[in-house]
C-alpha cells in the first residue's frame, strides 16, 4: 500500500473518532455543569479546554466561559481546527482521497454525515438540541464503524483505520481518566464524585459493562482499574493497545520497526501491572507517561508507513 493511502486511512478515522471523543466530553461537560455549583464551579466547564489543549485560542474568540460558547467553539467554529464541524471536513477530505480504497458503503457512511452535517450548520445545532446532536455524532460514527467491519476487506486498509482509530480512543480515554481523577482530589464531596463517576462512564459507554463486571456502586479505584487495566472494556487503555499490537502485527513488515517494539512493550505493561502497582507509582503520573509513550508509537507510525520514502 502506498504510503500516502496508509495516511489518508490513518487520518480519516483518527478525525472520525476524534470528532465522536469531542461529542463524548461534551456531554459530559455539560452534564458536570449542571451539579450545584462550588468556589470551583467553572474546573468542570475547562475539562474540554485542558484535553485539548485550546484554552488560549478559546479565549482568542470568546469573553466569558460558559456552555453555549464552548458549544459553539468546539462544534460549529471553523477557527477551531479540533471542532466537531472541522474533525468531519478533515475526515471527509482523507476519505475522498482515499476513496478507491473504500467500499461504496464506507465512503456513503461518511459523505452522507458530511452533508447532514453542513446542513445542520446553516440550520443551527439549536434546531435539534445539543443532546440530540450528541447522539447524532455518536450514531453517524457507529454507523461508520458498522460499515467498515461489515463490508470492508480485512487487509491493510482495515488495519490502518483501526490503528488510527485505537489510538485517538486510548488517548482520550487517558486524558479523561486524568482530567477526572483532577477534579476528584479537588473537589472530595462523595456525591459529587459518585456523579463525576458515572458521567466519566457514560462517556465512555461503559456504565453498564462496570456493573457487570464488578457488581457494586461506583468507585474511583474500580472505575480506573476498568479504564485502564480490564480487556473486556473495548475502550480500556489496555483494550486498545493490545489491539494496536495485533493490527501492527497484521501489517507486518521485515527488519527494524519501532512502532511494534513500542507498542509490545507497552502492552507488556498493561498485561503484567496490577491496579495497586498503577497506584504506588501514582496514576496522575503513570497517565501522563501513558499519553508520553502513545505520543511515541503515533510519531513511529507515522514516520515507519505514512511518510513517503
Amino acid at each position: 500500500m502506498l504510503s500516502r493511502t496508509a495516511s489518508g486511512l490513518y487520518w480519516m478515522a483518527r478525525y472520525l473518532e476524534r470528532a465522536e471523543n469531542i461529542a463524548r466530553v461534551l456531554d459530559v461537560t455539560n452534564r458536570l455543569s449542571l451539579m450545584p455549583v462550588r468556589s470551583s464551579h467553572d474546573d468542570e466547564l475547562r475539562v474540554p479546554l485542558n484535553l485539548t489543549s485550546t484554552s488560549e485560542l478559546f479565549w482568542t474568540f470568546n469573553d466569558r466561559l460558559a456552555m453555549p460558547q464552548l458549544f459553539n467553539f468546539f462544534v460549529l467554529d471553523e477557527r477551531n481546527p479540533g471542532s466537531i464541524f472541522c474533525c468531519w471536513e478533515s475526515a471527509w477530505n482523507n476519505a475522498h482521497a482515499v476513496r478507491g480504497s473504500l467500499s461504496s458503503e464506507v465512503w456513503e457512511s461518511i459523505n452522507s454525515s458530511w452533508i447532514e452535517l453542513r446542513k445542520l450548520r446553516r440550520k443551527g445545532v439549536s434546531s435539534i438540541g445539543a443532546d440530540a446532536f450528541f447522539d447524532w455524532v455518536k450514531e453517524r460514527s457507529h454507523l461508520f464503524r458498522g460499515a467498515m467491519f461489515g463490508t470492508l476487506m480485512r487487509g491493510d486498509a482495515m488495519s490502518f483505520i483501526r490503528l488510527g482509530t485505537l489510538l485517538e480512543r486510548a488517548d482520550c480515554t487517558a486524558r479523561l481518566l486524568d482530567v477526572t481523577l483532577y477534579l476528584t482530589e479537588q473537589d472530595d464531596d462523595t456525591v459529587r464524585e459518585y456523579y463525576r463517576l458515572d458521567t466519566l462512564l457514560r462517556s465512555v459507554s461503559a456504565r453498564e459493562a462496570y456493573h457487570t463486571i464488578y457488581r457494586q456502586q461506583l468507585a474511583s479505584d474500580s472505575v480506573n482499574e476498568m479504564l485502564i487495566l480490564r480487556e473486556e472494556s473495548p475502550r480500556s487503555l489496555r483494550s486498545c493497545i493490545e489491539e494496536i499490537a495485533n493490527q501492527l502485527n497484521l501489517i507486518g513488515g521485515s527488519g527494524e520497526n519501532r512502532p511494534r517494539l513500542l507498542v509490545t512493550t507497552l502492552e507488556a505493561e498493561l498485561r503484567f501491572s496490577s491496579y495497586d502497582s498503577l497506584v504506588k507509582e501514582g496514576i496522575h503520573s503513570w497517565l501522563r507517561d501513558f499519553l508520553g509513550d502513545l505520543g511515541n508509537i503515533a510519531e513511529s507510525i507515522q514516520h515507519t508507513y505514512l511518510e513517503a520514502k
